[in-house]
């Protein structure tokens, strides 16, 4: 992306690679860059409620120690003074962590998860906590226990979940990069409907150490930025193996900024998942995925037609899946360890405080998956229906070994329409789940994925296009979404986030 000099633009407007750029050459320095943020989220984050937590002395004290380092001549990361926002599901010592919901409300961790270590250690200043589905259990961050985070191209409508708090800071200009944890769809989904990058790495290979887990098989953190160069930079620093983590990868991945600087697509044989771009696609979304593969078949890319058959049956098995797993994550929450204690009148036992803390500290939502996994648990019924799932769990991921035999990466919409008005499905659970379809697959393979913008549909709010490989292959995504990037900018005569309207902000 070409970003204008700091001198002739809001420093807010640069991407974090021209921030670096900015930094290194003596431009602009990391305690004004961190100012620039904070006064943004001052302005507008009051429309926005992308924020839960604002950590201003934290992030001016970290770029305050970056241009003292910088002044003494030490060699610092890429990123060093670079602000990020961190989703509120991962843990922050000294910083509240509440994964939207009451029942963590105030809850302070003595720890950092080891992604947040790897910022702190990059020396990036972390603007605060942003705003969530409670326990990622959403598709809108409708379900937050402090209030729905909107959309800054139409506050109205939905940011997509459960990062819409990541994704909106993002497109806002509140932060150049945030992080956010993809479930089924929740990285992904969110940057479709805001006009944001949205990276789902291969599953371990990003630390989970630290992430207050809601499927511990399928949750995966990863980037949230405005360019693919961005995530790919951001990708590198939070990435690696971790001890800490039984399922963390150990290598085995080529350089993801290399890939995303590369803008060469000749050669590359693209996948359309047949299953994933018709019936239930709005079609206007539908109109500016074809048009992105035109520009990449323009490019020298193959684009051929690939069937994955056991798609269709992914979304049924993700939600007996992710609830069971959520079921028993969630049992930790009881009102004995931490977190909020409701303790009734009258001789309270263990078990009426337990009883008390969790049907005021748990959301509707969060009580219907609890209730939904427990009983794909019980005896009875396991092999029925969690045995079940997990059957078409290898299903879908031999459709993907397969198809990858053929194509180097597929294709689809990341999601099936725009975004939607606050309100208008929150009332129909079926309805919210189905904004998911294309993008849970990946989750069920563990296999990476990326969303990137792919124009404006629907009463100019931005579609996003969705790119797949194979595990370890997240360099390809890089690859493909860069060249993609660029073609449609120059298309477009400049980054989608131009043509976002101004949000009011303070006083306007």
């Amino acid at each position: 992306m070409n970003s204008p000099a700091p001198g002739s633009a809001d420093l807010t407007r640069l991407s974090a690679a021209a921030m670096a750029a900015a930094m290194a050459d003596g431009s602009a320095s990391a305690e004004e860059i961190a100012r620039a943020h904070l006064a943004r989220i001052a302005d507008v984050d009051g429309e926005l409620n992308a924020f839960l937590h604002v950590s201003e002395d934290d992030a001016l004290a970290t770029a305050r120690d970056v241009d003292a380092r910088r002044a003494a001549g030490e060699e610092l990361h890429p990123l060093a003074g670079v602000p990020v926002a961190v989703k509120d599901v991962v843990v922050t010592a000294g910083m509240p962590t509440t994964a939207g919901s009451r029942i963590l409300e105030g809850w302070i961790p003595p720890y950092d998860a080891t992604l947040v270590e790897r910022l702190r250690a990059a020396r990036m200043p972390i603007l605060g906590k942003t705003n969530m589905d409670e326990f990622a259990m959403g598709s809108s961050t409708e379900t937050s226990a402090y209030g729905p985070t909107r959309n800054p191209w139409d506050t109205d409508r939905i940011p997509g979940g459960s990062g819409g708090g990541s994704s909106a800071a993002v497109a806002a200009f509140e932060a150049p990069l945030a992080i956010g944890t993809d479930t089924g769809g929740s990285i992904r989904q969110p940057g479709a409907v805001t006009g944001t990058v949205g990276m789902k790495p291969t599953y371990g290979s990003v630390s989970r150490y630290g992430l207050i887990a809601m499927a511990s098989s399928l949750d995966q953190a990863g980037p949230v930025t405005r360019t693919v160069e961005d995530a790919a930079l951001l990708h590198e620093v939070i990435g690696g193996h971790d001890v800490r983590d039984s399922t963390s990868l150990d290598g085995g991945f080529a350089s993801f900024t290399e890939a995303a600087r590369l803008r060469n697509v000749k050669g590359l044989r693209i996948g359309v998942i047949e299953e994933l771009e018709g019936e239930g696609f709005a079609p206007e979304v539908r109109a500016r995925f074809t048009e992105s593969l035109a520009l990449l078949e323009q490019a020298g890319a193959e684009i051929v037609r690939v069937s994955c058959p056991n798609f269709r049956y992914a979304l049924g098995a993700y939600y007996l899946i992710m609830p069971s797993e959520a079921s028993s994550n969630l049992a930790k929450f009881d009102g004995m360890r931490f977190g909020l204690r409701v303790v009734p009148e009258d001789h309270p036992t263990a078990e009426s405080v337990m009883k008390a803390t969790r049907g005021q500290g748990f959301g509707p939502e969060v009580k219907r998956r609890i209730l939904l996994g427990t009983y794909a648990l019980s005896a009875g019924y396991y092999d029925a229906y969690y045995g079940s799932a997990q059957k078409v769990r290898t299903l879908v991921q031999r459709d993907f070994a397969a198809a990858f035999e053929s194509v180097d990466v597929m294709a689809s919409p990341t999601a099936p329409t725009v975004a939607f008005r606050i309100g208008e499905k929150v009332d129909d659970p079926m309805a919210m789940y189905m904004n998911d379809i294309a993008t849970i697959p990946a989750n069920l393979a563990g296999t990476p994925g990326i969303s990137i913008p792919s124009g404006l549909a629907e009463d100019g709010l931005p579609a996003g296009i969705q790119f797949l490989a194979p595990a370890q292959a997240d360099d390809r995504l890089y690859r493909v979404g860069g060249a993609l990037e660029a073609l449609l900018e120059d298309s477009w005569g400049g980054p989608l986030l131009d043509r976002a309207p101004e949000l009011k902000g303070a006083g306007k």
